[in-house]
């Protein structure tokens, strides 16, 4: 099931049970977070996750070596005790590359997936709350951008913008946004016309009060889920792009850089794709089984 389905799917669910009773909110919080820690995929993901954090963090203080650092006598080293992942066609240290690269990685898909958040969650909560020519206008749009594939289209924006991470964040970011937009849209149909929307009309509220009070609250569970599916999926795409030329510039440790630089040594040193492809494999993987695990634990429907 696609990761827009799935969420769409949550967020018809959610309501009847997390938004109608706001006052109850924080039990069902409890009730979710056990749920989550009974979901042991959940939390291996979760763990995974807080790894690369972790790693992210602490690159300068745990890095054994400067990752820009060449040293010509050293070249192309396997693996062994002094470079636990070898060295690479410039005697650089490929684990503190990796260590550095997850900082560039992490960064790119949460920051790429913020931007989605923002401007998917401000169209879809404007397009499903207010209806009409404004909804038919942004949902149109919307089906014109999700007619491209994805990855291509993050590739034309950076084809236009320019190599770079900051215009790879932006790429990243946009081609995101439609499917935010199309889950936020179908969480607040679900909740604007509950009694308590109506309560708060009927009392004079005005549309903003509602919209940030009661109707993003209750439709947040969905775009959680599709927020922590959607950064494993920034993080492939933006190493994807880098390993065609058109994201992180050399020598940016960037794992997509670090896999296109390797592929011409795959027979001599296969340790140079091999090491940061298994990052990246990991920390998407990390990224889907906590996605997995958040979807379960904010069904309704699912028993602990």
């Amino acid at each position: 099931m696609s990761e827009p389905k799935a969420a769409s799917l949550l967020a018809q669910s959610i309501p009847s049970t997390y938004a109608d009773v706001p006052a109850k909110r924080g039990a069902l919080y409890k009730q979710v977070l056990k749920r989550l820690k009974n979901n042991k995929r959940s939390l291996l993901g979760l763990w995974m996750v807080s790894l690369f954090i972790f790693i992210a963090i602490l690159a300068p203080w745990i890095s054994p070596y400067d990752p820009l650092e060449q040293n010509m006598d050293k070249l192309l080293q396997a693996p062994s005790l002094s470079h636990p992942f070898g060295t690479d066609e410039y005697g650089r240290d490929i684990l503190s590359r990796i260590f550095y690269g997850s900082r560039i990685s992490l960064m790119v898909g949460i920051v790429g997936v913020v931007i989605s958040v923002v401007f998917g969650v401000a169209f879809g909560t404007i397009a499903g709350y207010f209806g009409g020519k404004i909804e038919s206008v942004i949902m149109r749009v919307t089906d014109i951008f999700m007619a491209f594939p994805g990855f291509l289209l993050a590739l034309a924006i950076v084809s236009v913008l320019g190599p770079g991470m900051v215009n790879l964040m932006i790429a990243i970011g946009i081609f995101s946004v439609p499917s935010f937009i199309w889950i936020t849209r179908s969480a607040v149909l679900s909740v604007k016309n509950k009694e308590y929307i109506e309560a708060s009309r009927s009392m004079g509220a005005k549309h903003r009060r509602i919209i940030f009070k009661h109707i993003i609250p209750n439709s947040i569970a969905p775009i959680i889920v599709l927020s922590a599916l959607r950064v494993a999926t920034a993080i492939l795409s933006a190493s994807g792009l880098s390993f065609l030329g058109m994201g992180a510039q050399p020598p940016s440790p960037e794992w997509g850089a670090m896999l296109s630089a390797g592929r011409e040594f795959l027979r001599t040193a296969p340790h140079l794709s091999i090491v940061p492809g298994i990052a990246i494999m990991l920390v998407v993987l990390g990224f889907n089984l906590l996605g997995d695990g958040l979807r379960d634990a904010l069904d309704p429907k699912m028993k602990v």
